[in-house]
């Protein structure tokens, strides 16, 4: 099955409100109108509002990264699936490596924002992967498996057919470092047999899977032409507009 590729961009605790309206003007210009490659861009918060405002008319989506699963009450500086429809945002980051080391994100909490992001009509982007010590202790399917059986734990599969999974390879992210082509798609078909085992085969082939490690314009076209990466989700090159668009060419 051919699937369409998807770029997403990660902006995480980057860009004022006016750099990131620079940032998305940008973007509009070089990609705008692009639409054999799906485009996402994931601005801060606060940011949200003024991205998404610039991305109109356009083929980039807006997405959001992160979001809190109740959906509404005492939950200080959290934001609801609600909130981030009312700017007009379509996908959202789950469960992102950050998320999971710094913020004590575990499979549970994945597991109900995906089931919140999937009742509010939005379309999870469900991050896996593991750590430089986990890959050395030879853990990498043990973590993997569980973190995609964690997040689809309940999940219909028709719902399941709206998701994207990126695989991060913690150690390769904003170190510098990147997996091989071999090691990336090893990983990708891994977690596809995973979601086989989980669903069907047919929904194995039909949901794609990025890949979020330090992928940059130099190294893109090597490893969106591997047979299972069905694009990037972007970090640092994201905040770039010609570094971005440099990995959307070859998808």
């Amino acid at each position: 099955m051919a699937r369409k590729k998807f770029i997403a961009g990660n902006w995480k605790m980057n860009t004022t409100i006016e750099e990131a309206r620079s940032l998305a003007k940008s973007l509009v210009d070089l990609a705008g109108k692009i639409a054999d490659v799906d485009i996402a861009v994931c601005p801060p918060y606060t940011n949200l509002a003024a991205v998404g405002e610039i991305l109109k008319g356009s083929t980039i989506h807006l997405g959001a990264q992160d979001v809190h699963w109740e959906a509404k009450g005492a939950y200080t500086g959290k934001v609801s699936t609600a909130m981030l429809k009312s700017v007009c945002v379509e996908y959202v980051i789950v469960g992102h490596s950050e998320q999971r080391s710094y913020f004590n994100e575990t499979d549970e909490t994945v597991n109900k924002k995906v089931k919140a992001t999937l009742a509010a009509g939005l379309l999870p982007i469900i991050c896996v992967g593991e750590t430089l010590d986990e890959r050395k202790k030879g853990l990498l399917h043990a973590v993997v498996e569980r973190q995609v059986k964690g997040a689809y734990s309940g999940i219909s599969e028709a719902d399941a057919l709206k998701t994207t999974i990126a695989y991060e390879p913690v150690w390769a992210i904003g170190t510098g470092e990147v997996a091989t082509p071999t090691q990336a798609n090893e990983a990708h078909i891994f977690i596809r047999s995973i979601v086989e085992a989980i669903y069907s085969k047919q929904v194995a082939e039909a949901v794609r899977i990025q890949y979020g490690g330090s992928m940059k314009p130099d190294n893109a076209k090597d490893l969106l032409a591997l047979s299972d990466v069905d694009g990037g989700l972007i970090g640092g090159a994201a905040l770039k507009a010609p570094d971005f668009l440099g990995i959307i060419k070859p998808a």
